[in-house]
């Protein structure tokens, strides 16, 4: 582990006592996060921390408040802070944070880390929306009627079994990382995972696609309410996914 992921494993700590793909045109789809650096500061441009689209407590009971505040404003913000430092002299890399992971090499730590847990973090917000309900006895609800749902069925059999393939997915993924639903580069649905920041964006990946779903698995984005029990809060995550926006996603990903 870098030295940089243990500092940031100590700070959640602290906290923790009182948070090329072939035709695929990536920064073409919908949803997918097309952040810009913005105007220069300082003499260089900057990539900015998004805000989210519900409150830090609008997950809960599934995600709690304090898990939220600390994962978006200390752990996000520090790789947005990290990612400037690493391009504040570069001028000829990407300005869409979807392009720049797509030209990260496997070599450029600084990057690699901070480029991705920016795009990471920027879109797992997006695909997460508030419960219909705050029971956490309740079916978790299922994917909208739609594309989504029907490849879903047809790559996996029914719902419930993807639902279990994806949990085994995270459930696999050793120390930090992600588990993610891609269309991959035959415009199929694929489950996949990543280590520490890395995406299915990424030149590198082992399997690389459109993202449609993505779950953070490091410690810092469940350890606060789900303590070491990751399989708890992968379950509690089916209740606050936007499906919506994985349709979105999905449906894009296959016109191209």
């Amino acid at each position: 582990m870098s030295e940089e992921n243990n500092m940031e494993r100590r700070e959640f700590l602290r906290k923790s006592a009182v948070l090329g793909l072939g035709g695929l045109a990536l920064s073409s789809l919908p949803g997918i996060i097309t952040d810009t650096r913005a105007a220069s500061i300082g003499g260089g441009d900057y990539f900015t921390l998004p805000a989210l689209p519900y409150s830090y407590d609008a997950l809960e009971p599934f995600i709690d408040r304090m898990t939220m505040e600390i994962h978006h404003s200390k752990h996000h913000q520090a790789y947005v802070t990290n990612l400037n430092k690493a391009l504040a002299n570069d001028k000829a890399a990407p300005t869409d944070i979807t392009e720049l992971c797509r030209t990260i090499h496997d070599g450029n730590f600084a990057l690699r880390n901070n480029g991705g847990g920016h795009f990471n973090h920027s879109f797992f917000w997006k695909l997460l929306k508030p419960p219909v309900g705050k029971d956490p006895m309740q079916a978790c609800p299922p994917p909208p009627a739609g594309k989504l749902s029907e490849a879903i069925i047809s790559t996996f059999g029914t719902v419930d079994a993807f639902k279990l393939k994806f949990e085994d997915r995270a459930k696999s993924v050793f120390g930090s990382g992600w588990c993610w639903l891609i269309v991959n580069d035959v415009y199929k649905l694929e489950i996949t995972t990543s280590s520490n920041q890395d995406n299915p964006l990424m030149l590198f990946s082992p399997s690389k696609g459109v993202p449609v779903l993505a779950l953070d698995v490091w410690e810092h984005a469940y350890y606060l309410k789900h303590q070491n029990l990751r399989m708890d809060y992968v379950k509690d995550w089916w209740q606050v996914v936007n499906w919506e926006e994985a349709e979105k996603l999905y449906v894009a990903g296959k016109q191209k």
